[in-house]
């Protein structure tokens, strides 16, 4: 999933298309594809790797029409080539689909439609969208009515754009749940879809954002705005500034906003690639890890600094659950001062969102010359840390503009519970039952932080009251321990506010003096393994009269009874449980930090890559 542009009008769409996605090649890819309308067929150019592979193509042949759609990919399902590249033709050849997100049902939606003769030409999910919209197309439904029906079946976080040649008239693009931006954007007797404003910014200023849950039908003369369900929309027309800066941002008033908000893609470009779900396999082709490495391995440290350091203390849990190998986390600064015992079987695994943070960078060289295998887990394509690594992870998160981080702590959070099942399959410490549960799970990812972050309303109503406080206590027990850390770290980090993240069995250990009604205690505490405990700690907080805000799972009763405020998170598979539990975290700091008027995006004294010790 990444970049979409749709256009119908009167002008050649295919250089409208191609030069829009030119301007989302900084979201990363792997393949790009357009489709045009040309003389009643649709045609399609698909290619692997970069959008000059299909300029070239294009070159030598060449499709154009008044109507089109095109998309640039992250494989997540199939690997990248062209015959997985979207758009996807259905078997009439009449309809064709772009889509970005995971159809989380697609097996079994691939299984009926097989069953009823359908031949399926890649191996991607997406192709199930086209199959559907034919089929319900052949029941005797317009292509709106057919669409819609899909929309309504399908599951999961997705974005779809399609068209068909027997409907010339019309481009569907939807929302459904939270998954990434759908923008539609005015021209004099034409109309744009893209999934970021910089792919249409050159051809109009008034655009209109897509919600969750809406779709937009767009012809030459303008625009219809409907939800899923049918009802009909009012649009809101907004006129985006010239400045690329400004345009970057979007629908959202700071990069932070918009940066939490694009986790959902983010997570689901962290996955393109790398996991197979028909096999149940994890794929991580640029750590060159093979078997005879993998059981090699007699420990690992992960080292990291601030959010990063966060992340690998949640990555130290999963590795040791699942791969059943002993890991331990240092700090960047500290790890190569105090002569760590290394061998030719360990592994240093560093994790950076910039790959230039000095003090991470002089523990890989450390750990370089001890005689470890060094990795890392790295943002920023070619970075030091990257170049210097004997085997990476790529987050595929996008740029982060924002300081404090956001999509670059939950990223490498499902990379190392990757990472934890392929060192688990190479080691033969699971058996497939169970490898192929902790894949699947992977699938529901997306949609579970789309419906978190959606929920961003209710968190700001809570920041609404905790905006005038001076102090904060954060807890959190088992693999939401880490949460707790970079819960209070956001909130101090840009709203300046004092807050401490504590392991909560410790709070009878000294925090416990500091709580009353002046200091509010945030509780993590999702139905996990440490569930009961995190209600007695509720309970020790609300004995000293303190004020609870709580984390909690959809339908938690009892933590509602004894909880000031809570931040609801849908039902979620517990070893994913911190990519969902930091989301309203993140949310609340923002919101917090906004209230008091502060510059979120650049706090005092912050700089987004700490590149010297």
């Amino acid at each position: 999933m990444c970049g979409i542009v749709g256009y119908i009008g009167p002008r050649d769409a295919t250089p409208i298309i191609y030069n829009g996605l030119k301007r989302l090649e900084y979201r990363g890819y792997d393949s790009a594809g357009i489709a045009v309308l040309q003389n009643e067929n649709i045609e399609v150019r698909r290619e692997a790797g970069k959008l000059s592979m299909l300029g070239g193509l294009l070159e030598t042949s060449p499709i154009s029409g008044n109507i089109g759609i095109g998309h640039t990919r992250w494989a997540t399902h199939g690997a990248p080539s062209a015959r997985n590249a979207h758009p996807h033709l259905g078997q009439t050849g009449r309809v064709v689909v772009v889509q970005n997100g995971i159809v989380e049902n697609y097996l079994e939606i691939k299984d009926e439609l097989t069953s009823e003769g359908v031949d399926f030409k890649s191996d991607t999910d997406t192709e199930t969208i086209v199959h559907l919209v034919e089929h319900y197309l052949a029941s005797g439904l317009d292509l709106v009515e057919a669409a819609r029906k899909t929309f309504k079946y399908i599951r999961g976080a997705n974005v779809v754009v399609l068209m068909s040649a027997d409907e010339p008239d019309k481009i569907i693009a939807a929302r459904i749940g939270n998954a990434g931006g759908v923008v539609v954007g005015y021209g004099d007797g034409e109309m744009f879809a893209a999934s970021d404003v910089p792919a249409i910014l050159e051809h109009t200023r008034k655009v209109t954002f897509l919600e969750s849950h809406q779709m937009a039908v767009l012809t030459r003369e303008g625009v219809r705005f409907e939800t899923i369900d049918g009802s009909r929309i009012r649009p809101e027309i907004q006129t985006v500034a010239w400045d690329p800066i400004a345009a970057e941002k979007g629908e959202y008033r700071h990069f932070m906003q918009k940066e939490i908000q694009e986790q959902v893609r983010a997570l689901t470009d962290t996955l393109a690639g790398r996991v197979d779900f028909e096999a149940g396999r994890i794929r991580l082709p640029d750590l060159n890890l093979t078997p005879e490495l993998a059981k090699r391995i007699t420990k690992i440290y992960i080292t990291a600094c601030g959010t990063a350091a966060y992340a690998g203390m949640v990555g130290k849990f999963l590795i040791e659950k699942i791969a059943r190998i002993p890991v331990e986390v240092e700090i960047g600064s500290e790890f190569r001062y105090r002569d760590p015992i290394i061998d030719a079987n360990t592994v240093v695994l560093a994790i950076s969102q910039s790959g230039e943070t000095a003090d991470t960078l002089a523990a890989m060289e450390e750990g370089r010359r001890k005689g470890a295998i060094v990795w890392s887990i790295v943002n920023a394509i070619g970075s030091q840390a990257m170049r210097i690594a004997d085997g990476t992870i790529a987050m595929q998160t996008g740029p982060e503009i924002g300081v404090a981080s956001t999509k670059a702590f939950t990223a490498p959070l499902i990379d190392q519970y990757m990472l934890a099942i392929l060192l688990a399959d190479m080691r033969g410490t699971i058996d497939e039952k169970t490898r192929r549960e902790l894949v699947s799970d992977l699938r529901l990812v997306p949609d579970l932080a789309g419906r978190t972050l959606a929920r961003e309303a209710d968190v700001e109503k809570v920041a609404h009251a905790f905006k005038d406080i001076r102090s904060c206590l954060y807890l959190g027990r088992g693999i939401n321990m880490p949460i707790a850390y970079e819960g209070a770290l956001k909130l101090k980090e840009i709203s300046y506010i004092h807050a401490e993240g504590y392991p909560a069995g410790e709070m009878k250990h000294g925090p416990i003096a500091l709580i009353d009604r002046e200091m509010p205690v945030l509780c993590i505490a999702p139905k996990d393994p440490w569930h009961e405990k995190m209600i007695s700690q509720i309970q020790q907080a609300k004995a000293r009269d303190g004020i609870v805000i709580a984390v909690a799972t959809d339908g938690d009763e009892l933590v509602a009874s004894m909880a000031d405020h809570v931040l609801w998170v849908p039902k979620m598979p517990w070893l994913l449980s911190p990519v969902i539990t930091v989301l309203p975290l993140q949310q609340l700091a923002y919101h917090i930090a906004t209230l008091r008027g502060l510059d979120v995006d650049q706090p005092r004294n912050l700089a987004k890559s700490v590149t010297v010790e």
